[in-house]
């Protein structure tokens, strides 16, 4: 047949790949119509130059969906096509239904999901959030990662919910001497990452028209995961030292707080031991829950790392998160949470009908650095490594914009507030623009506001400079051309 005259490129299972793709388009187009009789698969082997086993297994797929019928002692014809149902024949676009969604998903489709920024090469991005690739412990992770693959197992089988017990009694250890924090490893639920932690929070403990206390501004994806759950945002004011303690509710009972006491994001601002105590006294007080969000705690510069606030609750309010995230890597996808005892059965049932439990080997890598205190060791190196790049940020403001510039949330983490009194915070998508026209990546403070807070009048516009991923050249580049951006503005 000289529709089966040229034989196709490549062998094994490309080439079988390719005479089923030929057979189904030359059906399609009525070369082989129904009731058409297929070459044996002895003479198609020949005029392809092929193997007759792999022509056989191609008809063996084909009669398997149903596009051939085949019998003993007979050829392969085409078969006869389905009558298509109906309810499925194709509607023109403009008669397509919207997706039946229930009131979570409708509630989620309704959430604006910004796109993550995209660094073109060359480009010196400022992005929070973002750590160095150099920055990993590459050669330990490695020797770690591969020693425990190396181990030997009787089987590979899930583990718990709540994590590997390795991974949770070493975070026992070490929480009590980087965070000061004493807990039980039954209390420590392993995670994929603080997001996954935050989902759980929102989904266990708020019904649809729950109020939640919710830093303001604050990490927005947060406030999204309790929005999507149906709560009703209580916004609370921040200033400079965090958490604003005048601004929680006293006339409505809302369901939890959310909080980073240790480095208010975005502002930075270390909340005082007076408003830790007042706030769990709130918690206890209107029995709500107090979520805190550890993200870049064990980062703190000319002093040793704030304790957590679990570390003083004595009425078992708070749930704390960590991660790995910002000493390691956001890829990683790991994080952990310490829960009050009564709240462990039900978020280990919840984690097991979410994904029943995080990457083993990687807890296990993580236990084995940690038991050994290579994690610590690296902590440290990458604190002052950071602190350097931190150092050089506030050189090169000070350098370019002594007078134009006000610089908050320096005292730890990752990234410094930069606020221009000159400007309004209705100039922050232009200077963002015209910053990344140059090559420069910078970010506004203006999103992560509630609406209603939004709206209110103008404040001095506010850029989130992230300064972990960067070296010291580029930070000090990176500012001398956003300095001659701001300076075209005013």
């Amino acid at each position: 047949m000289d529709q089966f005259s040229k034989p196709p490129r490549g062998a094994g299972t490309g080439t079988a790949r390719r005479i089923y793709d030929m057979l189904r388009g030359q059906m399609a187009d009525g070369t082989l119509p129904t009731g058409a009789r297929l070459p044996s698969t002895r003479a198609l082997a020949a005029d392809l130059a092929v193997s007759r086993t792999t022509v056989t297994a191609v008809y063996e797929q084909l009669a398997a969906e149903g596009f051939v019928v085949t019998a003993a002692g007979r050829a392969a014809r085409v078969a006869s096509p389905p009558a298509t149902p109906a309810g499925l024949r194709a509607r023109p676009a403009s008669a397509a239904r919207a997706p039946s969604l229930s009131a979570f998903g409708r509630r989620v489709a309704e959430i604006a999901a910004p796109s993550l920024p995209v660094a073109a090469k060359g480009r010196i991005d400022f992005l929070y959030g973002a750590v160095a690739a150099r920055d990993f412990p590459a050669l330990i992770w490695r020797r770690a990662y591969q020693a425990e693959l190396l181990r030997q197992h009787d089987s590979l089988y899930y583990v718990a919910a709540e994590g590997d017990a390795s991974l949770r009694r070493a975070l026992q250890a070490y929480l009590r001497r980087a965070r000061g924090l004493v807990c039980d490893a039954e209390r420590i639920l392993v995670v994929s990452g603080t997001q996954q932690a935050i989902d759980l929070c929102a989904r266990l403990l708020l019904d649809p028209g729950d109020a939640f206390a919710f830093e303001d501004p604050g990490y927005l994806i947060a406030r999204h995961s309790f929005e999507a759950a149906g709560g009703r945002l209580v916004p609370l004011s921040v200033d400079e030292h965090g958490l604003d303690t005048r601004s929680l509710p006293a006339d409505r009972a809302a369901r939890l707080v959310y909080a980073t006491p240790s480095h208010q994001f975005p502002l930075g601002g270390v909340l005082p031991i007076g408003r830790r105590l007042e706030l769990l006294e709130w918690a206890q007080r209107h029995d709500a829950w107090v979520i805190e969000d550890d993200y870049d705690g064990e980062f703190r510069y000319g002093q040793r790392p704030i304790d957590a606030l679990q570390s003083i609750d004595s009425s078992g309010r708070v749930i704390y998160i960590g991660t790995f995230s910002k000493a390691l890597s956001p890829h990683l996808r790991l994080g952990y949470m310490v829960l009050p005892a009564a709240l462990v059965p039900v978020f280990r049932q919840a984690k097991r009908l979410s994904d029943r439990h995080a990457p083993v080997l990687e807890q296990r890598v993580l236990a084995s650095l940690i038991e050994s205190g290579a994690y610590e060791r690296h902590v440290r190196r990458v604190r002052r490594e950071y602190e350097r790049r931190r150092t050089a940020l506030l050189d090169a403001i000070a350098q370019w914009l002594p007078d134009r510039a006000r610089v908050a949330g320096t005292a730890a983490g990752l990234h410094v507030v930069l606020w221009l009194p000159a400007l309004s915070s209705r100039d922050e998508a232009a200077l963002v623009a015209a910053a990344n026209e140059k090559g420069v990546g910078v970010y506004p403070v203006s999103p992560l506001f509630a609406a209603q807070r939004r709206t209110a009048p103008p404040r001095s516009a506010g850029l989130i400079l992230g300064y972990a991923s960067l070296t010291v050249e580029e930070i000090r580049r990176g500012v001398g051309v956003l300095a001659a951006v701001i300076g075209d503005f005013g």
